[in-house]
């Protein structure tokens, strides 16, 4: 039996010939199979002045449907690849959940001392249920989208009362809590408790678009469903966490968005319909957004002694809850910011200009001009929605937007 080596690139799942561009060759593999000539291929790592010699791959001569072996792929690339992440290493269900809900609209670096952080200060679910609301937030300064913790805490509440605090270890039951979707649940069912359902995010729909060349908009709940489908028939029920983490994890690192796809560096690139076609930056479809309503705003660093003004913002709406300086709609001169405090019985000391700043919410731009105001210490009762705290206090007890983080500086 004769010997027919290729080498590949590192960390391939399969060598395949291209039947449409090098049919010849491919019908030479066939023919050299039928009489006896065994092929083996091998993935390697090559440098300018080197190849390092790694694994055997399979030798796939027929086509065959890719997703039939990429459960097997995946996983095994992921076992080899993976970043360490700190909620990678429990199977703790309610440290999964602190996880991805940080992790929905926040980037992976900036989540880990959130973390860190949420978890030593609330490490159960009790403690979660029991928080006080501005620790709460304050804990979750940062991170934006203060919903998000909001409804875990009120998910937490249920938890403490109908499942005497203990996650539930069945999918539908993690549905029905407050802000778990289900992608959500698919995570924690299947990260926590093994259970084979699929959990799609938006790096996974990226990564199945661009391999089938899905012209779907994946922004239509029809096409996530779709494919939740799809994914779940291939879910391998022995080990599901690992393979949504694996799809997750190629979104994340290797199939991103922006046509910058390290489709070198993919384990599924000799099955990507997209990467053949040199059509990468095509997909995924998504429709146009809605153009951002854009709102101007005069944010007023009222100064008094070591002491700085805050205002609550209102329990319903926008950053529900939170503390922020007191701002005004609209871009207003300095004459109309003096007239403004003077009808609250603010005495204006000395006034002058900050830097400008925006901050891009989903629906919305603020578009803010600040000024700093040094001010004479509030005596009456004409100030008492707004509160002067010390800086230490105020970066202890207050949790303020990241709206405004341009003038933190001088808070």
């Amino acid at each position: 039996i004769l010997g027919f080596f290729v080498i590949q690139m590192k960390d391939v799942c399969c060598f395949m010939p291209n039947t449409d561009t090098h049919p010849q060759f491919a019908e030479a593999l066939r023919e050299a199979e039928k009489v006896g000539v065994k092929l083996l291929a091998y993935d390697c790592k090559v440098t300018k002045d080197s190849i390092q010699i790694a694994g055997e791959v399979p030798v796939v001569l027929d086509a065959q449907d890719p997703f039939d072996s990429l459960p097997k792929d995946m996983i095994r690339w992921y076992r080899r690849n993976k970043r360490d992440l700190p909620w990678r290493n429990t199977k703790d269900a309610y440290h999964i959940w602190v996880s991805e809900i940080m992790l929905q609209q926040t980037r992976v670096e900036a989540v880990k001392p959130y973390y860190e952080r949420f978890l030593n200060e609330l490490p159960t679910v009790e403690a979660l249920a029991e928080a006080p609301e501005d620790r709460l937030l304050k804990l979750w300064e940062g991170l934006g989208y203060y919903n998000r913790v909001r409804n875990m805490q009120n998910a937490a509440r249920v938890v403490m009362e109908k499942y005497d605090g203990r996650m539930p270890e069945n999918y539908e039951a993690l549905l029905e809590l407050p802000g778990i979707g289900r992608y959500t649940a698919g995570a924690i069912s299947s990260i926590a408790f093994g259970i084979p359902v699929p959990a799609v995010d938006g790096n996974v729909l990226r990564v199945m678009s661009r391999l089938t060349m899905d012209e779907d908009d994946i922004l239509k709940q029809s096409v996530k469903s779709r494919w939740e489908r799809e994914i779940g028939v291939m879910m391998p029920q022995d080990r599901p966490g690992a393979f949504n983490q694996a799809l997750m994890e190629l979104g994340a690192v290797v199939c991103v968005p922006n046509g910058t796809a390290k489709c070198g560096q993919c384990p599924l690139e000799a099955f990507c319909m997209a990467r053949e076609a040199g059509r990468i930056r095509d997909f995924p479809k998504k429709a146009p957004k809605k153009q951002r309503k854009i709102e101007k705003r005069t944010v007023l660093i009222l100064l008094a002694g070591n002491r700085t003004a805050i205002c609550k913002r209102p329990e319903n709406g926008l950053l529900a809850g939170l503390y922020e300086p007191l701002n005004l709609k609209e871009h207003l001169s300095r004459e109309q910011i003096l007239n403004y405090l003077k009808e609250r019985h603010i005495s204006a000391l000395h006034i002058q200009e900050a830097e400008e700043s925006k901050h891009i919410f989903s629906h919305k731009e603020w578009h803010m001009a600040g000024y700093i105001v040094k001010v004479e210490e509030p005596l009456g009762r004409e100030t008492d929605d707004i509160i002067f705290v010390e800086r230490e206090e105020r970066k202890k007890n207050y949790p303020i937007p990241s709206a405004f983080r341009a003038y933190m500086k001088y808070m």
